[in-house]
């Protein structure tokens, strides 16, 4: 007789992904063209915008300018030329970037992680020049948020972002935002650097202390560590100061800035002051990218703009009354437990997930992001009026309820 020769069984079908790896859960619109403070999807629905693009859209959408400033220099030929030459538009933007801050040098490269690894990097190499070889360990605060690679994500306070990548980068130690408490932490001697974000955008929009930030300032002085201000999307203008350490009337020994230094395109960048970088040496760090001709074209017209008096002057009285509307909101539904922020930058606490009502808004044609399962954020670009914020305000109002 011969054998029976079982059928072999099917492998089942691999399970369906999406071409975009699926690590963002969006909605189903396509955005496909944007003006002003709107943004519009491809079947003609407009949205206001609360989130410019998580805090990267500070001119809006359709600014002449950022599109002037990238012709010019893509007329020039020079996409590129890597970090092996020097070319004016990296040179120029670093001159005006040390201009109107506490550095004398700048490194560039293409995102705000990257720019917080770099600058973790920077602050060690100094530490152990300064300190002997113990100085190593990077202390970051309770709430803080500084990327998504192995360094960042050790100094970033999201549990559930943290542990399916665990073991992370070792050396980083999260503490309270307690001035006693770092101070404890600065006794042993091994710590090379404090990193504090002065407003804690996706940790709550929680706007550190002033008195906090002059202590950080002071312990971290006096017991010879670095500070570094990750002003990464509370930098450039989102406060009403073009740097928001500068409301409390601080200076770091490195601060990093990404969002919307380059108009929308990607571009990071470390500011140090001249001790900072005299440590560093050829070989130390890089980036291929980093500071190429044409965003850094784009990103000195930002700059100018956004540190231009009339704008944060702007920022600054429109945005207190924007705080003041939020709070008169939450007073009238009863539907906010808290209101936080500075400037363009407001978190509020709901009542129910951040996510449900942030579905509704969009529905009402209103953009919005959140920061944590109950907070929801408010992003609006620099360039909106007080009219733009009353519209989305009442967009927000109908939403809650």
């Amino acid at each position: 007789m011969l054998p029976v020769i079982e059928s072999p069984v099917a492998a089942p079908p691999p399970p369906a992904v999406e071409t975009l790896l699926g690590v963002y859960r969006r909605p189903a619109m396509e955005l496909v063209r944007g003006e002003g403070v709107e943004v519009v999807d491809a079947d003609g629905a407009a949205y206001l915008d609360f989130t410019s693009g998580i805090g990267v859209n500070a001119l809006g959408y359709g600014d002449a300018g950022i599109a002037a400033a990238a012709r010019r220099a893509l007329d020039a030929g020079i996409v590129h030329a890597s970090n092996l030459f020097h070319t004016a538009p990296a040179r120029a933007l670093a001159e005006a970037l040390v201009a109107r801050s506490f550095a004398s040098s700048v490194f560039f490269c293409n995102s705000g992680a990257e720019a917080n690894e770099g600058a973790f990097k920077f602050a060690r190499r100094w530490a152990r020049r300064e300190g002997g070889e113990e100085r190593t360990t990077i202390v970051a605060l309770r709430g803080g948020f500084h990327g998504r690679l192995f360094a960042t994500l050790a100094a970033t306070d999201r549990p559930e972002y943290r542990a399916p990548f665990a073991p992370l980068t070792g050396g980083v130690t999260i503490i309270e935002r307690d001035l006693d408490e770092v101070a404890r932490a600065l006794d042993g001697g091994s710590v090379a650097a404090v990193v504090a974000e002065p407003v804690q955008g996706e940790g709550g929009v929680r706007v550190l202390e002033p008195e906090l930030l002059a202590g950080l300032r002071a312990l971290t002085r006096e017991r010879g560590a670095a500070l570094i201000l990750d002003e990464v999307q509370c930098g450039l203008a989102r406060t009403g100061a073009l740097f928001a350490h500068e409301h409390a009337g601080i200076s770091p020994d490195l601060m990093t800035l990404a969002k919307p230094l380059a108009g929308g395109l990607p571009m990071g960048a470390v500011l140090m002051t001249a001790e900072i970088a005299s440590a560093q040496k050829p070989g130390d760090h890089g980036s291929t990218f980093g500071g190429g001709p044409v965003v850094a074209s784009v990103a000195l017209h930002v700059l100018e703009r956004l540190s231009d008096p009339a704008m944060l002057a702007h920022v600054r009285t429109d945005g207190a009354w924007l705080g003041d509307a939020l709070r008169a909101l939450a007073a009238r539904t009863g539907r906010v437990r808290a209101v936080r922020g500075i400037g363009y930058m407001w978190g509020i606490d709901v009542m129910e997930p951040a996510a449900e009502i942030i579905a509704r808004a969009r529905g009402a044609g209103l953009l919005l992001c959140s920061a944590g399962e109950y907070t929801i954020r408010l992003l609006p670009p620099l360039i909106a009026t007080r009219d733009d914020l009353a519209r989305g305000l009442a967009l927000l109002e109908t939403s809650l309820a």
